[in-house]
């Protein structure tokens, strides 16, 4: 079983999968319209096929420490998720030419980031490629925050809070 905690400091991060601009049906469309109408993320039974064999396999031969998978509140939320697991941050840079709000809302399918040592980057950027998995690296696990480069930095404290005061409030 692979953690999705990203634990370990300086450690990778790569986006796994291929960013669509898929928000119909998203968490973020029920939030800021209140409702969850419109298309939702095309499946490709194949393509989960392929990730599934890429983690596993990535796991199995110790290339990844941790993964997790990107659904409900797309790359922001699985991010966020993984570095209050493991009381790490991370820093994100959004990948050349693709929109930041697509970056980290979409709710594409197939799709998942992992944190992998330094010294696996090699062997792991070329079995996902060999296999026709697109990979990309997006940040490292470090410091105290969930940082967008050029975008926002929430600090693990903040967000923290957030998730396990809206229980508490209510309760109050």
């Amino acid at each position: 079983r692979t953690p999705i905690a990203f634990a370990e400091e300086g450690q990778l991060v790569y986006l796994l999968g291929d960013t669509r601009d898929e928000l119909g049906g998203s968490a973020w469309v029920q939030l800021a319209h209140g409702h969850l109408g419109g298309l939702p993320p095309k499946l490709d039974l194949q393509r989960e096929k392929l990730l599934a064999e890429i983690l596993i396999a990535a796991s199995r031969d110790g290339m990844i420490d941790a993964a997790h998978d990107l659904s409900d509140g797309g790359l922001i939320q699985s991010a966020t998720e993984s570095a209050l697991r493991g009381g790490k941050g991370m820093r994100l840079v959004v990948p050349e030419g693709l929109d930041p709000f697509v970056f980290l809302f979409s709710e594409s399918a197939g799709r998942a980031i992992v944190s992998l040592p330094r010294s696996e980057e090699l062997r792991f950027s070329e079995m996902c490629r060999a296999r026709g998995l697109p990979a990309a690296r997006i940040g490292v696990v470090d410091g105290d925050a969930v940082e967008v480069q050029g975008q926002f930095t929430l600090p693990l404290a903040e967000l923290r809070d957030a998730g396990t005061g809206v229980i508490e409030a209510l309760l109050a």
